[in-house]
């Protein structure tokens, strides 16, 4: 059904509703900020390194309300279901979505690195300059802190009021899961907590908007420092790597998730255009996590029970990253070609296996898909550790790449275990997507 474009008239008329001016919408005016700042960033590379504030402030911002939506869309759309068996099945079918692609990203980057072989011919050694970068020895020492069991400790808060100080999502979903549990045993004793929580809610969310009108400033002043900083020369020496890797996760995307979305019943190509500001933010940000509470917003808009984007979202941002598997696995291999280091198939399976458990330790931690290709480095020591100074310089192009991946996964695994669960509002959907209503989904992802 279409909106009604009308309003009414003090007389009692109708008129058409004014059409929005292209310059108001959100994705024109972010489009704009990213050429703008790039231009800025390239002939003017100075001015450009010096605009880095405006993209920090607008990225800290946004961190500022992560932690406050996270908890109140958890809580009340736990708290909501009154059926935690819903809960703990909504949970399960998440992890199990979650485990198989992201394995099955980080084989795509093992297949893609053995057929295209980006490193072949460099011959770095491992006392090449390059890989003296005063950076290095930083990325390293926080591999080396990542662990598996530091990042299941890392779950705990310190107390329940720093979950959400600390700008950690794990413990911010942790305490909103036990917060929202909690709530929803108290039965009708909880109902007007309950109440309360969907009224302040309705408030972060309004916040949300009003930070998100600075989301054009943001992305001129991120985009701007970047080309600013490391510039176009620097992606000559391995242009071959860069293209790669986005060709990959392209692909990936477009046939993979491309697929799935078919078989749950929607276009991926009228979901990347439904998403298509928040895509722009996540480009000129390089931060997937800018756009986090508007992906939760426009997931509920899209018909998704706001109990399904609370659980699959923020566990998403940390266990379902298809561009850090896909960069992961192809970069490491990238370097053992670089330095000359035949692997055997049974040496990349351990590669994959290890690329798995680093993936996860290091998951939330800021620039997580360089430290997690560090710290699989540091428990494989078939490749030099030093050699992930070889794509230090291009590493903040791919990043982009990564954050956008990692975004569109999340945005997919959404709206699949909204259809497993069989909860999806078609109409809701085949309004927000600009799609006919009435695609069926295919019977395996049915409700």
């Amino acid at each position: 059904m279409k909106p009604d474009l009308t309003v009414r008239t003090a007389s009692g008329s109708s008129r058409p509703a004014p059409r929005r001016k292209l310059w108001h919408h959100t994705y024109v005016q972010v489009l704009v900020a990213i050429v703008t700042g790039s231009l800025i960033g390239h002939f003017v590379p100075q001015t450009g390194q010096a605009l880095q504030p405006l993209g920090d402030g607008f990225i800290r911002l946004v961190k500022m309300i992560i932690p406050p939506v996270i908890f109140l869309t958890i809580v009340t759309g736990i708290a909501g279901l009154r059926d935690l068996r819903a809960v703990a099945r909504v949970a399960a079918k998440t992890f199990g979505y979650f485990l198989f692609f992201s394995t099955l990203a980080l084989i795509v980057g093992l297949l893609t690195a053995n057929l295209i072989r980006p490193g072949v011919g460099i011959h770095a050694t491992a006392h090449a300059a390059v890989t003296q970068d005063s950076n290095l020895a930083r990325y390293i020492g926080k591999a080396h802190e990542s662990s598996v069991v530091e990042f299941v400790l890392d779950i705990i808060p310190d107390t329940f009021v720093s979950a959400l100080t600390t700008g950690n999502i794990l413990q911010a979903l942790f305490v909103a899961i036990l917060t929202g549990i909690g709530l929803a045993l108290m039965g009708e004793r909880g109902a007007r907590i309950y109440d309360v929580l969907e009224e302040i809610s309705a408030v972060a969310f309004r916040i949300v908007g009003i930070l998100m009108k600075a989301a054009p400033i943001g992305a001129f002043g991120a985009i701007a420092y970047t080309v600013g900083k490391y510039g176009a020369d620097s992606l000559t020496d391995l242009l071959n790597l860069v293209l790669t890797f986005y060709l990959t996760a392209i692909l990936f995307v477009v046939v993979v998730l491309g697929v799935v979305s078919h078989l749950a019943g929607f276009s991926i190509l009228r979901l990347l255009n439904y998403l298509r500001a928040e895509l722009l933010l996540v480009l000129g940000t390089s931060s997937s996590e800018s756009a986090l509470p508007s992906l939760m917003a426009k997931m509920e808009r899209a018909g998704c029970p706001k109990s399904i984007v609370g659980l699959v979202v923020p566990m998403g941002y940390s266990f379902n990253l298809d561009g850090t598997n896909i960069y992961m696995t192809l970069a490491a291999l990238f370097i053992a070609q670089a330095y000359d280091i035949h692997l055997s198939l049974g040496q990349q399976v351990l590669l994959l296996g290890m690329a798995m458990l680093s993936s996860k330790g290091a998951a939330g931690v800021t620039g997580a898909g360089f430290i997690t290709l560090a710290a699989t480095l540091t428990i494989l020591p078939t490749i030099p550790v030093a050699g992930i100074g070889l794509i230090l310089g291009v590493d903040r192009f791919m990043s982009e790449c990564r954050s956008l991946t990692n975004f569109i996964g999340n945005a997919v695994a959404t709206i699949v275990v909204a259809r497993w669960e069989g909860v999806v509002d078609d109409a809701k959907l085949a309004e927000a997507l600009g799609a006919k209503p009435g695609r069926r989904a295919s019977s395996w992802l049915s409700g």
